[in-house]
């Protein structure tokens, strides 16, 4: 049977990244995520739905989003559903899905957090760690 574990967001962090780093000293940043969903109800109503997601990120991306994104911000983002279980200081067992983000993009004007995923694409960060440039800042946009 085949096998597929895909996850494309776009939404806005909840709260500031969180970096840490592992003992062989590579990145981790945690960071939330609200994806919201307007639908019209059978009733004429306008009707809202938000969806919190707990997202996790390695290497040298990691360090980029700690960098460059802050509570508020848009991202779009894509990854992989990860399943993580733990047990509790009182003995319980617990789990959650989080998603491991693989690659992601600026997404707006650079305007504070503004545009709630509205506008255009800036920078695109996939493929080798090496090789990222920093993202544009708002003096390099001609407009």
């Amino acid at each position: 049977m085949a096998n597929f574990n895909k996850v494309l967001l776009m939404g806005n962090l909840t709260r500031d990244p969180q970096l840490s780093y592992t003992p062989n000293q590579t990145a981790v940043v945690d960071f939330g995520m609200a994806i919201n969903r307007r639908w019209t109800g059978q009733d004429g109503s306008q009707r809202d739905e938000t969806c919190f997601v707990d997202c996790r990120m390695f290497g040298r991306r990691a360090e980029v989003v700690n960098k460059y994104c802050k509570k508020g911000n848009p991202l779009f983002i894509e990854g992989r559903l990860t399943f993580d279980s733990w047990e509790a200081q009182d003995g319980s067992k617990r789990s959650k899905l989080r998603v491991t983000v693989e690659n992601f993009e600026f997404i707006g004007g650079g305007g504070g957090g503004a545009g709630g995923g509205a506008g255009r694409a800036e920078q695109s960060y996939g493929g080798s760690d090496a090789s990222m440039p920093p993202p544009p800042s708002d003096d390099d946009i001609p407009f």
